[in-house]
């Protein structure tokens, strides 16, 4: 057996052995692929997007683990519900992640680790106005309507 091999079969896989991990586990949820899917949303926010103050909070109510951090330096703190994909979802949960206070992030967990943001708000939002240099043209398509038989 090589060194090389004989080294990875004592070494223990890094995702078990992370503190953030780790507290993740330390929160005692039966769910272990929520806490993984938590545990991945924690690494793209705080290494990949940078994200600043990422914390882990349990949740009793959904015994699920949701995150909070701030985007950047100075914004609002915003709440991550990590949703492994095979997952439910109610409006139930969603009303209780919404009614903690905080701007909500839905990111589901596929199983390839592939992550996916959606921005939950209480309420409908109307969309910003398109940007950009657009002008009308004045010109309509006209479509002649079928005579009805």
């Amino acid at each position: 057996m090589s060194e090389a091999s004989h080294r990875a079969e004592e070494a223990p896989n890094w995702i078990l052995v992370h503190p953030a991990y780790q507290q993740m586990k330390s929160l005692e949820l039966e769910d272990s692929a929520q806490v993984h899917a938590a545990f991945l949303v924690y690494m793209d926010l705080s290494e990949v997007r940078q994200w600043k103050e990422v914390s882990c909070v349990k949740s009793p109510e959904l015994q699920v683990v949701l995150l909070e951090g701030r985007e950047k330096e100075g914004a609002p703190i915003q709440t991550v519900f990590p949703l492994p994909t095979h997952r439910p979802l109610s409006h139930q949960s969603i009303r209780y992640v919404l009614d903690r206070g905080f701007p909500m992030l839905l990111c589901a967990v596929a199983s390839d680790s592939t992550l996916v943001y959606q921005r939950m708000t209480d309420g409908l939002v109307t969309p910003d106005p398109p940007t950009g240099p657009f002008q009308d043209m004045g010109r309509r398509q006209h479509r002649k309507r079928r005579k009805q038989q």
